[in-house]
């Protein structure tokens, strides 16, 4: 942010100072492209705002992703089909990225990368303790939109081609689950108006509904 801050600064001091204007970049979301803006649209840029629904968006949604790369994980020992392999690997690869675009995104606007009460933010399986005896694994899932311990713990245990059907329907519901997040986001007035923001949720809806879409198929070939 604070690099892309700099070129956009420089062209306005070049526009004000009467020579010939460089371009003005844009960076994109992971995976796509910078684009050119005018300098009045940078300077709308450099007066973007956020919300509380915008922090709390993107503080959830660090959680989610990191469950996904979970699943990932133990997609590279369980799971025996390679398309499906090769799926998981491209969808831990983006969600990694986007992670590192929220935390960075709530780092350069002062704001914490977990919200209170999220406990560390894990994503996956429930290790309860009683009295020196293991809890059954919770229904209920760390935040709507995620797996919940138990459904966790059964695709953990599962293997071969059972595991590589398991991790589809449970990837399913959990992209689903990420574009719920953004329409809730949405549904709020005044947020997503942060540019990056906005590029990010869109990004998000259009690689998930791809993504989902791929999956289904996939699935009905299993």
């Amino acid at each position: 942010m604070a690099a892309s801050a700099g070129i956009l600064l420089a062209g306005l001091i070049a526009l004000t100072a009467g020579q010939q204007t460089p371009p003005i970049f844009q960076p994109g979301a992971p995976g796509t492209a910078s684009r050119v803006v005018t300098p009045a649209e940078a300077i709308a840029l450099g007066r973007s705002t956020f919300t509380h629904d915008d922090v709390a968006f993107m503080q959830h949604m660090i959680v989610h992703h990191a469950q996904a790369v979970e699943m990932v994980e133990l997609l590279r020992t369980r799971g025996v089909h390679p398309t499906v392999r090769r799926l998981g690997e491209r969808i831990a690869l983006s969600q990694d990225a986007e992670i590192a675009l929220m935390r960075g995104w709530l780092s350069d606007r002062g704001q914490p990368l977990e919200m209170p009460g999220m406990g560390g933010g894990h994503a996956g399986m429930d290790h309860s303790h009683h009295a020196g005896h293991a809890m059954p694994a919770s229904d209920t899932p760390i935040m709507a939109g995620m797996l919940s311990p138990a459904q966790m713990q059964a695709l953990a245990a599962a293997s071969g081609p059972a595991f590589d059907r398991l991790f589809l329907e449970g990837m399913i519901r959990h992209h689903q689950g990420a574009l719920d997040m953004v329409d809730a986001l949405l549904a709020n007035p005044g947020a997503a108006e942060d540019t990056m923001l906005s590029d990010f949720t869109t990004s998000v809806v259009a690689d998930q509904s791809a993504e989902i879409l791929r999956m289904q198929s996939l699935l009905s070939e299993l």
